[in-house]
């Protein structure tokens, strides 16, 4: 007999998104929907998915087993928020006010505000301060269903303070039940005290404060924002084969306000994701559907910043990308926290179904931080994440927008949501 300390017993359905990882074209529409599921887990892995006659079966509880009733709920993966900047300072309300009086982001990044804003409130912070903010906001997130999170540095852009931020949330992972992926993007802007002197900034990060991120092993992987006014396509090319060499995984923000090539370049890098794409190019993505770099969308910037254009799901999708959905939570351009609403944002900004946008929250974008093997899916093995929702159905994830009908969470066996509340 298998032994279970915990048990979700009679889900009106259970999403196991299972299969083979990634998904791409058609094999997004599965979401390996089960009716009447029990799914149960041991020290926090998954022991049994199916149903009860099997479950009575096959399954012995322990005298403790914690026991849930899922009549009624449906029950889905964990969500895998795959791009988020979570530990910074300070807000950008003032930009926001100015940009609904018709001025655009990178007007406000010229005039020194924007990224620029938020590095200063960050070096200002304490990263005992970070720690706290970063809790607060890993909370939120939880509640919307997010329990596994990467976090991005980028808001400190000196040595100092990108290890504040790292820090912070290598003591965040210690305290809190959402897993945090940690990438290193002290190549997010260039600090002021280097705006005339770039190349002198490329070589501190590359001399100094890579290797320095490195040796403490704060960091996963590595990104950078390719970007028009930013960072160039042969720039970041050189800051990622650095980062390569010292044994950092690649992820970039690509093509996000201009079609510089970005998509491309994180291919011919071997990128474990290309992000945001909203202004990729036919060739872009055709190099993206040939390869294994995820092509994670960030509906929210389109939303947020309300932006005419946005990402195009659906050629992604047909060409056979690996598509997935993440926040982008930061505090200028998608100040937004919640999955179940980037899920939303998918189907209704980006053309998804449901089922697509699902996977895209869960199988895929578990693949794009290397933890499918272990999240993204309920499979006997993997990490018992389960969301448990208030819904008729699971196409009401869509149907329903505006509320978070998230009764419970699961987080590696252990209940953290319970009706609503962080536990």
């Amino acid at each position: 007999m298998i032994s279970a300390d915990l048990v979700v017993e009679n889900c009106r359905q259970l999403l196991t998104c299972a299969g083979p990882i990634p998904k791409r074209k058609g094999a997004l529409q599965d979401v390996g929907l089960m009716k009447t599921a029990w799914i149960a887990s041991s020290r926090g892995k998954i022991v049994f998915v199916g149903r009860e006659k099997d479950f009575r079966a096959r399954v012995k509880m322990e005298r403790r087993a914690v026991q849930i009733e899922g009549s009624g709920l449906v029950g889905i993966p964990g969500f895998v928020d795959s791009h988020t900047h979570l530990p910074f300072a300070g807000n950008r309300v003032e930009e926001f006010r100015l940009r609904l009086q018709g001025a655009t982001y990178q007007e406000l990044a010229a005039k020194g505000m924007g990224i620029q804003t938020t590095v200063r409130a960050t070096r200002r912070t304490s990263r005992r301060d970070l720690l706290s903010l970063c809790l607060a906001r890993l909370d939120r997130m939880l509640l919307h269903g997010a329990t596994t999170v990467e976090a991005k540095s980028g808001y400190g852009l000196n040595l100092r303070d990108e290890i504040k931020q790292l820090e912070a949330l290598k003591e965040a992972s210690r305290c809190h039940p959402a897993e945090i992926v940690p990438t290193f993007l002290g190549a997010h802007d260039i600090p002021t005290e280097y705006r005339d002197r770039k190349g002198d900034y490329i070589e501190l990060l590359i001399r100094k404060i890579m290797p320095e991120v490195r040796k403490r092993n704060l960091a996963e992987f590595f990104d950078v924002f390719c970007e028009e006014g930013v960072y160039s396509v042969d720039e970041t090319r050189r800051l990622a084969e650095e980062a390569k060499r010292a044994g950092f995984k690649i992820r970039l923000h690509a093509d996000e306000f201009a079609a510089l090539g970005g998509a491309a370049l994180a291919v011919e890098l071997g990128a474990a994701s290309a992000d945001h794409l909203i202004h990729i190019t036919p060739e872009g993505i055709r190099a993206l559907a040939k390869s294994d770099t995820v092509a994670t969308l960030l509906p929210g910037v389109s939303f947020f910043l309300m932006m005419d254009r946005r990402a195009p799901a659906r050629s992604l999708i047909e060409e056979g990308a690996i598509v997935a959905l993440a926040s982008d939570f930061n505090p200028g351009s998608s100040h937004i926290g919640s999955m179940l609403f980037v899920l939303q944002l998918g189907v209704f900004l980006l053309k998804m179904s449901v089922e697509e946008a699902v996977n895209a929250v869960t199988a895929n974008a578990a693949y794009a931080l290397g933890r499918h093997e272990s999240v993204g899916s309920l499979e006997v093995g993997k990490k018992m994440d389960v969301l448990l929702c208030d819904i008729p159905d699971y196409p009401s994830l869509a149907y329903e927008p505006a509320w978070n009908p998230i009764r419970h969470v699961i987080k590696n066996g252990r209940v953290v949501v319970r009706d609503g509340l962080r536990v």
